[in-house]
């Protein structure tokens, strides 16, 4: 049988959001070591480690020995170039959706690329929020039937491991170890942009009455599509910071002009 240690499915990660079921960890980290993939990220789990975890992980133990955990998300997805976040729910902000196994097809290649990968799934109940479906890049739908479409986490995460183990071992041997080559921007990088955005905006006075978390949104949107590099990111920061420079030396005219 094909190894698939030291390949491109150790750059992907699964990151478990808010998980109030521990059974549900343990079920998850089954999914994966059954389908080759090794990385668990739990942010802000309700309870873990617990026994439900470790019986309902029937074996793999490996798994949850090794999960990361993380009070909150961002730091959890800040060295990620790729986040694809499962979601049954149609968004107000759009977001481009993609069947698991086109997903796992994108998520294979940036991992192939030497990029860091989240394939990221909400809480039980409420699934992915919106401030949390804002860091994906894109959203990953599996079409159930249209009379009953619920799907357990860990039924959800096999859907989408499995697509993945079947797009590796349909390349197997072709793929690279994740060893940076093209460098996109990282999550954390994008947080800093968007960060200064919304900064650079409000001081050109950009929003004029507008929603300004709205027009953030939409603008987190194009950058995330478009699948923004470091060295374009430097460029980007460079623009927005001479656009507050011009915001402050227009607003000192303009204070000048009235004091005279």
């Amino acid at each position: 049988m094909t190894s698939l240690t030291d390949t491109p499915l150790e750059c992907i990660r699964c990151v478990l959001v808010n998980t109030s079921h521990p059974g549900n960890i343990g079920s998850t980290a089954r999914a994966l070591r059954t389908m080759g993939l090794r990385r668990l990220v739990l942010v802000a789990p309700q309870a873990f480690p617990h026994p439900q975890a470790s019986a309902l992980a029937a074996g793999a133990q490996d798994v949850l020995a090794a999960a990361q955990i993380s009070p909150q998300l961002a730091p959890a997805l800040a060295d990620c170039h790729l986040v694809l976040g499962a979601t049954a729910r149609h968004r107000g902000v759009e977001l481009e959706e993609l069947e698991p196994r086109a997903a796992a097809g994108r998520m294979l290649a940036a991992a192939q690329a030497g990029q860091q990968v989240a394939m990221l799934f909400g809480n039980e109940q409420s699934g992915l929020s919106n401030d949390e479906i804002k860091h994906c890049h894109a959203a990953v739908v599996i079409p159930t039937d249209a009379d009953y479409g619920s799907l357990n986490l860990a039924q959800a995460v096999q859907v989408i491991a499995w697509e993945l183990r079947e797009a590796w071992l349909a390349q197997a041997g072709t793929g690279a170890a994740c060893e940076p080559q093209a460098r996109p921007a990282d999550a954390a990088q994008m947080e800093a942009f968007f960060a200064h955005l919304a900064r650079t905006l409000d001081a050109i006075d950009f929003h004029k009455g507008r929603d300004p978390e709205v027009i953030l949104q939409r603008l987190r949107r194009v950058f995330l599509r478009a699948g923004t590099s470091e060295r374009e990111l430097r460029v980007l920061h460079g623009i927005l910071a001479d656009a507050e420079r011009m915001a402050r030396l227009a607003a000192a005219a303009g204070g000048g002009a009235g004091d005279a």
